[in-house]
């Protein structure tokens, strides 16, 4: 195995280990910090970080990028974060993180009721009702084996929380600007923790906290949270994104859960009964099975050496497949704009 495939692997190892835990993360850093303060500070000194790495390598960004990374941030860190975290009080961490992998789910919804969105097809709707039976399973086996049943409003809060993020994903997709992505995404975490540290503060959160009552597992889970889930992650993240195709970089979200309820399982004592484990299994197909529906095969106007066509003029592809096969000859870049 080479380098570069060896590098991918660890990637993918990053994402899939690093997001996975962090659900245990927070249910262990909870037991001694409250739920927007933990979000919080977390998105904001992780945030803080990445912009110090963006501005050392990037120019600095426009106000109106600004703003709409903030936008972005209150829905990724506020209404989905902070929301998961309020809920995670009462919520084991495994039903949870299912809960929350039906991000996709929304974000089909999302493109097919947007103008000139993306209608999803037969396929699609069936997977989408194979994710939704398992949603249904797992909250069924809630109330098994002497276990009390999440209340109503957990459930609809942790299923808004995922709605929060798909929409966050939409916008910052459009919005986020080229190369700038990492200053992006640290403006959009300060920015969303910035209201959760306010939301905190207006709760009483800050009033009563005590520093000398956390625990080091608390303090731990706080730094593994900031430094290994906002910062490491997310760097690997971005740089798969630029070498692998995003369906396959997305499956973190369909193998968080798995990590998520065996941890649970081993670390908390959150039992998992059949249904529910059922219902994870068919949520993490469908999501899987909506990923990678949804890859693209490559266009034709983007191969390299495509023939030429009524939207592609003659010159530019002969120019590439002259270039190909005489490198020591550069085409004149005035003359050919697919080669410039």
């Amino acid at each position: 195995m080479g380098p570069i495939k060896l590098a991918t692997a660890a990637g993918f190892a990053v994402i899939y280990c690093v997001w996975g835990t962090t659900y245990l993360a927070v249910a262990l850093a909870l037991a001694a910090i409250p739920p927007f303060l933990l979000m919080g500070s977390r998105s904001m000194l992780g945030g803080g970080l990445l912009l110090a790495a963006a501005w050392l390598r990037s120019p600095p960004v426009n106000a109106g990028t600004w703003a709409r990374a903030a936008i972005c941030g209150v829905l990724f860190f506020v209404g989905c974060h902070g929301t998961m975290a309020y809920a995670q009080q009462r919520v084991p961490s495994g039903l949870a993180a299912v809960l929350l992998a039906t991000i996709p789910f929304w974000i089909a919804l999302i493109g097919a009721l947007l103008p000139g969105g993306q209608r999803p097809g037969w396929k699609q709707l069936g997977l989408l009702t194979l994710g939704l039976a398992g949603v249904a399973l797992v909250l069924l086996g809630q109330d098994k084996g002497g276990r009390s049943a999440p209340a109503s409003l957990d459930i609809a809060l942790l299923l808004g929380a995922a709605l929060s993020w798909a929409v966050g994903t939409v916008l910052a997709k459009q919005w986020s600007p080229k190369d700038s992505e990492v200053a992006f995404s640290g403006i959009a975490l300060v920015a969303g923790g910035a209201v959760l540290v306010v939301m905190s503060a207006w709760r009483g959160e800050l009033a009563t906290f005590d520093l000398s009552s956390v625990s080091l597992t608390a303090a731990g889970a706080w730094i593994y949270l900031t430094l290994a889930g906002t910062v490491l992650a997310f760097a690997v993240y971005t740089w798969l994104l630029k070498r692998v195709a995003p369906a396959l970089v997305a499956t973190y979200t369909f193998v968080n859960p798995l990590i998520a309820l065996l941890l649970g399982w081993a670390v908390l004592g959150e039992a998992i009964g059949i249904s529910m484990a059922i219902g994870a299994l068919l949520v993490i197909a469908s999501v899987g099975g909506l990923l990678l529906t949804r890859q693209e095969a490559p266009r034709e106007a983007d191969h390299p050496l495509r023939a030429p066509s009524d939207k592609t003029p003659a010159s530019a592809a002969g120019c590439r497949l002259q270039r190909a096969d005489d490198r020591n000859r550069r085409p004149d870049r005035g003359s050919c704009r697919a080669c410039a």
